[in-house]
């Protein structure tokens, strides 16, 4: 055997390339001889095109006594046409390739198709039937309600949602329909027919006041020709958009137990209202919410989770609500996770102290610099896909924002310093005005709850 010494070479390693410049894809903005907006955005290379068409047709609209009728109509839209019945209409966007959904929130309608480029035209002619005419059948319009009041005893059940529901009812009155569940109860669920369906289509959805944004690579295709060939083709009357009523709250710090008895674990929802997206104190709220619990590393997860074990995590975030066109519009703040129903007294009193502290201890320009990474640094990649973007840019048009918003947020997050974000978190959780809601034991977690003084304790049936 040779004592001669094995060598081998290596290939050179490589090394970083120099970043390209990015900035949020602006979109071109049009609109069809039926009064319908479009939002087009060509992106190269993104062979999957994604479509968001918005329906103004808000929660606040849905008839007194039918909350959930918006939802049932949007599931509706998919369930056959004039055209095909729900299974061919199925199957026809099978062979295309496509998928779709749809969803009601507050804002309105919200109506999803993903597919191949190739087949952009045939599938939106599929998105164009659902939307001129919808069958509405009466024995699949009894299958979706019968589904979705299957569902609701499940998200009763469930904590998350559960404080959720109990947070809006708790910050909103009771006349706003912003206060109520989105999708409805079983009440007013069970109410809901064909008839109740068509009436609120008809009431509601109609080009003038749509918006599609269709986003992908658009190589060799005539755009324009089959945009008139397919949504140009739906038409309606010229109605206005609706007026955004005011969101009025009541974020008085209190406590609400929603009373589990023997559960494990305590789901925490700490929130308020405050200012959407057209205040200035926006960019610097998101980044000082971000450090305060935007991630493993931020600060609230570093006290509850690593130091202390309390939890899995605790999260802090900044969620538009609804918006208005005079920038009179609200979004919740709020903080949320889940501790273990014996430490549920002392992980409130340390996430109080985290929230106290916040203002004469500030954030750190460490803190600052990670989240404006995590913010800024990584927005190409979470824009890869086209339907990223499409539904950034709908978010955008529901929220009356110009078409350049997300771009310039990410430079002014770039541009926002440490004492900045520091006030617009100590803004955004004021410690004596923080509606708390818990979901768990209440004969465990009452007291010690109680003694730490954040606020009136009540108890509700869970």
């Amino acid at each position: 055997m040779s004592d001669a010494a094995v060598t081998m070479d290596f290939h050179p390693q490589p090394t970083a390339g120099e970043p390209r410049p990015w900035a949020f894809p602006a979109p071109e903005r049009a609109t069809l001889d039926n009064g319908l907006t479009v939002l087009r955005c060509d992106r190269p290379g993104q062979q999957v095109v994604a479509v968001e068409v918005l329906l103004d047709a808000p929660l606040d609209a849905e008839p007194e006594g039918l909350d959930g009728v918006a939802t049932i109509m949007a599931r509706a839209l998919s369930e056959g046409t004039d055209r095909h019945s729900a299974e061919e209409f199925a199957a026809e966007l099978e062979r295309c390739g496509a998928t779709l959904d749809s969803m009601a929130d507050h804002p309105g309608v919200r109506v999803s198709l993903e597919v191949p480029a190739s087949r952009l035209p045939k599938a939106l002619g599929l998105l164009a039937d659902a939307l001129r005419a919808p069958a509405f059948d009466s024995g699949e319009v009894d299958r979706l309600v019968r589904n979705r009041l299957d569902e609701i005893p499940h998200e009763m059940a469930n904590p998350a949602r559960r404080a959720a529901k109990q947070l809006s009812a708790e910050l909103f009155p009771a006349a706003l329909r912003i206060s109520r569940p989105r999708q409805g109860t079983q009440q007013t669920v069970s109410r809901i027919d064909a008839a109740a369906v068509r009436a609120f289509y008809e009431a509601h959805v109609r080009p003038a006041t749509a918006t599609a944004v269709v986003v992908g690579d658009l190589t060799g295709l005539d755009v324009d020709a089959v945009l008139a060939g397919t949504l140009g083709a739906w038409t309606g009357d010229k109605a206005a958009q609706r007026p955004v009523p005011a969101a009025t709250a009541d974020d008085t710090g209190r406590v609400v137990i929603v009373d589990r008895p023997g559960a494990v674990q305590t789901q925490l929802l700490i929130g308020r209202v405050g200012p959407d997206r057209h205040d200035s104190v926006w960019a610097a709220q998101v980044l000082g919410t971000y450090c305060l619990g935007g991630t493993l590393t931020s600060r609230l997860d570093r006290v509850l989770r690593e130091e202390k074990g309390y939890t899995y995590g605790v999260r802090a975030f900044g969620q538009v609500l609804r918006s208005a066109p005079d920038g009179s519009g609200a979004a919740l703040l709020a903080i949320s996770g889940s501790v273990d129903t014996p430490n549920t007294g002392p992980a409130l009193d340390d996430l109080w102290k985290v929230l106290r502290t916040l203002a004469s201890e500030g954030l750190t320009d460490a803190e600052r610099d990670v989240a404006v990474q995590n913010l800024v640094g990584v927005a190409p990649l979470k824009y890869e896909t086209a339907a990223s973007v499409a539904a950034t840019l709908a978010d955008q048009v529901e929220q009356f924002l110009p078409d350049d918003y997300q771009a310039r947020l990410y430079a002014r997050l770039a541009g926002t310093g440490t004492v900045e974000a520091t006030a617009a978190a100590v803004g955004a959780f004021p410690v004596d005005r923080l509606v708390t809601v818990l979901v768990g034991d209440a004969s465990a977690i009452r007291e010690p709850v109680e003694a730490l003084g954040i606020g009136e304790v009540t108890v509700v049936a869970g």
